[in-house]
């Protein structure tokens, strides 16, 4: 079983060649182990870097392109390489490398499709600021409600997923990767996981895709945003839909309850005109969710068939 340990990079000539050294490469159950190092155009020396500390596999973009695009490289790079497992893990050594064997056994063992690190269970993140933290966690529980599957860290790069996973997970977004992943594999009933890892958030650091808050959680709203509505249309317009129809419904047997009690409508015309808006909208909302569940379904076979293409493609 091989495993391709991706590192993204991007102006990280400093560290990785730290992180690459870390890297275990003798797992049990895997019988061969590569480092793979996505360069997203950097104007350092991180390729130079990379290559002198051993780094098997490089794949350079012409420009930066950011997380989302570099992380679909990376997995049709360890597609292309043979890849049954493939191991993410940031360039900047906050991330423990001798935690891998933790992720690789779960999925050698069948247990998961993809393993995600925790950094918010028994082994809280040091150092990392209080509002990335809180940010997190609510995401987390709300996503979690929403897709009926607790889910407890939806940021961490620090994540493997297996051969499986790689065939059948749709990138779109260039920001990042991390959300949508996780969104789109328990949509479509891959088993994710987490678990508890140390990460050290230096106090030196400088982030590379949160360099402004309001920009990281906008971004990240509509990421959610736009994967919840793929991956859950019936729910997404269908929920909010049913709560206006009843509210307006509810409206209108007490305006009824008055009307036939005094037969004046005046008092109420407001909150009569206020119920057929509702009823409108919310019967809107629900031909929205009946269109875009049709939508969903002609979504699936096409995915369905790119799974196909894909796993005739990167045959082993």
């Amino acid at each position: 079983m091989r495993l391709i340990v991706n590192i993204p990079a991007w102006n990280e000539e400093k560290t990785i060649a730290t992180v690459i050294k870390k890297i275990p490469r003798h797992i049990e159950g895997i019988s061969e182990v590569k480092v793979q190092v996505i360069d997203d155009g950097s104007t350092d020396k991180t390729v130079e870097v990379s290559r002198a500390a051993g780094a098997d596999i490089i794949v350079s973009h012409p420009r930066n392109m950011g997380l989302g695009v570099g992380y679909k490289t990376a997995v049709e790079s360890a597609l292309s390489n043979g890849a049954d497992i493939m191991m993410n893990i940031d360039a900047d050594d906050q991330f423990p490398a001798s935690d891998i064997p933790k992720f690789t056994e779960l999925i050698v063992g069948n247990k998961a499709d993809m393993v995600v690190a925790s950094r918010f269970g028994i082994k809280s993140a040091k150092n990392m600021p209080w509002i990335k933290s809180f940010l997190n966690r609510l995401a987390a529980k709300i996503i979690g409600k929403f897709l009926s599957q607790p889910t407890d860290d939806l940021t961490c790069g620090f994540r493997a997923i297996n051969r499986e996973t790689m065939l059948r997970l749709n990138l779109n977004s260039r920001f990042t990767y991390t959300q949508e992943t996780i969104i789109d594999a328990i949509s479509k009933n891959l088993i994710v996981k987490w678990i508890p890892v140390e990460v050290t958030y230096f106090d030196d650091r400088k982030a590379k895709v949160t360099k402004s808050i309001v920009k990281f959680v906008y971004q990240s709203f509509v990421i959610i945003i736009r994967t919840i509505r793929d991956a859950r249309p019936m729910v997404f317009f269908g929920v909010p839909g049913t709560v206006l129809i009843t509210t307006a419904l509810a409206i209108g047997i007490a305006f009824l309850g008055y009307y036939f009690s005094h037969f004046k409508v005046t008092p109420f015309r407001t909150w009569l005109s206020l119920a057929v808006i509702l009823i409108l909208v919310g019967i809107q909302l629900l031909i929205f969710a009946l269109i875009a569940d049709m939508i969903r379904s002609n979504r699936k076979l096409t995915e369905e068939q790119m799974y196909f293409l894909k796993k005739e493609k990167y045959k082993k």
